[in-house]
């Protein structure tokens, strides 16, 4: 039982992902709360656009990592998620800021329940990501 490059990635993603997983829910509280009226759009959009740029830039890190490492597959797991977070920020809305919510299209019926919508898909591909990364982690710790 050798401790690789690839099994650190692996713990590494284990880590990033949970943290990854606390962001996406909440974006998904959040976005409920704008739903239900109990907070305004321009506060809300203050405290999520700040978590846009960290939330890429975590999922890009540890996807170059297993790249580095030759995990192909798992790059090829990341990277549609990688093509989509690139394609969405390339067209946000023209903003002063860093992010992609806009307080005065947020509360469009059609963009809230599409932000809803991007947050549970999220939320199920790093879950799904999350277990990916733990049976990976103890199969390259077990094999090598």
């Amino acid at each position: 039982m050798a401790f690789t490059f690839a099994a650190f990635c692996y713990i590494l993603a284990l880590i990033l992902t949970a943290v990854l997983i606390f962001f996406v829910i909440f974006h998904i509280i959040a976005f409920d709360e704008l739903k239900t009226d109990y907070k305004n759009p321009i506060d809300q959009c203050n405290s999520l656009n700040p978590l846009v740029i960290p939330e890429y830039a975590i999922h890009m890190f540890f996807t170059l990592l297993f790249l580095i490492a030759l995990q192909l597959g798992t790059v090829l797991f990341n990277l549609p998620l990688i093509i989509y977070h690139i394609r969405r920020y390339m067209n946000r809305p023209v903003m002063s800021g860093m992010g992609l919510y806009d307080p005065t299209s947020i509360m469009n019926a059609d963009e809230l329940g599409r932000a809803q919508k991007e947050g549970w898909v999220k939320l199920g591909f790093y879950l799904i990501s999350f277990f990916y990364y733990l049976y990976s982690m103890i199969y390259v710790l077990v094999s090598s």
